[in-house]
């Protein structure tokens, strides 16, 4: 029987938007996870169980982008911005806007740097190359442009007629681009031979986001056909198809490690996966795919790199994941939600995400807590101080230990649960089998 260990798992469960999830980002440590939506809020999720989440209120309308960093105001653009994205280095932000153009800013100094208007309608996504001397962008004109930061000019086109591109990003060693279009296809470019690599057909509505995973070596899709698909760009075929949103899914994002990924959509659920076939060897996850599927053996990368670009049909198979029926979804909660006001107030938390000095690496954010002067049956309640609301350090790493095990004995329970349910109907339908070979053999005779 072939492991299923390698498959994505549900882990987290967050629900505390009121509108559609736009954009996903994890916190370096990997311990928190940021989130906007359409109810014009920015959220910070912590990982722990039991730790609480926090609501930034501020926007008057929708945000379409999240990043870490200090809380900044720019106002330079005319319309809608679309896309927000930091540099490397932390040093440079850009963004992205209905008013056709692309902006730079120097973050430390909150001045502004160049823009890009080369675009000929809305600009959807911007985004640095990791090195950060390239600028790539997706428009509603159905180009894809590669800028260089240092001259400020457009160096390359990339044009799609069948439709535009809702998102693109630099795959990790910054040789591609991916983009996810509106016609429902995920495609890659190589930037250095400055053609089409990999064509990807497998949803079947238009893809609105897409995270490469830090090794290169896969790309998530999010798609309005509600699912998310993980896509495997050295063998150029489809991995895993993910479902548990209700609705078109806006979001999705690695985090920095690859270890986990999380996706967001119209229905304001923020689902986080473990993703576990990153512990595999490529070729390992190809033979257990093909033993579990039978389906034709895929070209390898190396016979369609250079020569020619490769086309991927939704024909191909995939493994279906839906947490409500096949991964148990553990550790669902609805953590209080703290709402976050003042500006003072949203410089801490800004830090506190940046700099993670507290245990729990949570914002520090006043409690309600009684005050000096309230009584309780005749004794004086004071307020808790910080070092008596931070658990000892020992004790909390017994007891983040201690989950772990319980989560994962839990997980390993519902697989072999899952398990023993499919050997139990393949003994029944086994013996339903057995049972019509003698009518059968007597209808011969």
């Amino acid at each position: 029987m072939a492991s299923v260990l390698e498959d994505p798992a549900l882990q987290h469960h967050f629900r505390g938007h009121k509108d559609a999830v736009t954009s996903i980002n994890f916190s370096p440590d990997n311990k928190q996870l940021a989130t906007s939506a359409a109810d014009t809020f920015v959220m910070i999720w912590n990982f722990k169980p039991q730790s609480r989440a926090y609501r930034f209120i501020g926007h008057k309308e929708a945000v379409l982008s999240v990043h870490k960093g200090e809380s900044t105001i720019f106002k330079a653009h005319t319309a809608c911005v679309r896309s927000v994205d930091f540099s490397s280095d932390g040093q440079t932000i850009i963004t992205a806007s209905d008013d056709k153009s692309i902006k730079a800013w120097n973050v430390h100094h909150q001045r502004f740097l160049f823009s890009l208007s080369q675009h000929t309608n809305w600009v959807r996504c911007a985004k640095f190359s990791p090195d950060g001397r390239l600028i790539t962008s997706c428009s509603d004109d159905k180009t894809v442009r590669i800028w260089d930061t240092t001259n400020r000019v457009c160096i390359n086109t990339f044009m799609d007629y069948k439709g535009h591109s809702n998102y693109v990003n630099f795959n990790p060693s910054g040789t591609c681009v991916a983009s996810a279009g509106a016609d429902s296809t995920v495609k890659v470019w190589d930037i250095r031979m400055n053609k089409l690599l990999q064509h990807y057909q497998v949803h079947s509505a238009g893809v609105n986001c897409l995270s490469f995973h830090p090794s290169g070596n896969y790309l998530l899709s999010a798609s309005n056909d509600g699912t998310v698909k993980v896509l495997d760009l050295l063998e150029g075929r489809l991995l895993y198809t993910l479902h548990g949103h209700q609705g078109p899914v806006l979001s999705v994002a690695f985090s920095r490690g690859g270890e986990k990924f999380a996706s967001g959509g119209t229905d304001a659920q923020v689902l986080v996966w473990r993703t576990n076939f990153d512990k595999f060897d490529n070729k390992e996850i190809v033979k257990l795919q093909q033993k579990r599927l039978c389906p034709k053996v895929p070209p390898h990368l190396n016979d369609i790199y250079p020569r020619s670009s490769h086309f991927h049909t939704s024909n191909g198979h995939s493994i279906q994941i839906n947490p409500v029926f096949e991964v148990a979804d553990t550790q669902t909660f609805h953590p209080a939600i703290i709402d976050v006001k003042n500006k003072s107030s949203s410089k801490q938390q800004e830090q506190d995400w940046n700099n993670h000095p507290r245990s729990e690496a949570v914002p520090h954010m006043p409690l309600s807590l009684p005050s000096a002067s309230m009584k309780k049956q005749g004794h004086t309640v004071r307020p808790l101080t910080d070092e008596q609301l931070v658990p000892h350090p020992s004790l909390t790493s017994t007891l983040e230990h201690i989950l772990d095990q319980l989560n994962v004995l839990t997980q390993t329970v519902s697989i072999l649960e899952h398990r023993l349910t499919l050997t139990e109907d393949k003994l029944k339908e086994c013996l339903e089998n057995q049972q019509k070979i003698p009518s059968e053999v007597s209808d011969t005779e």
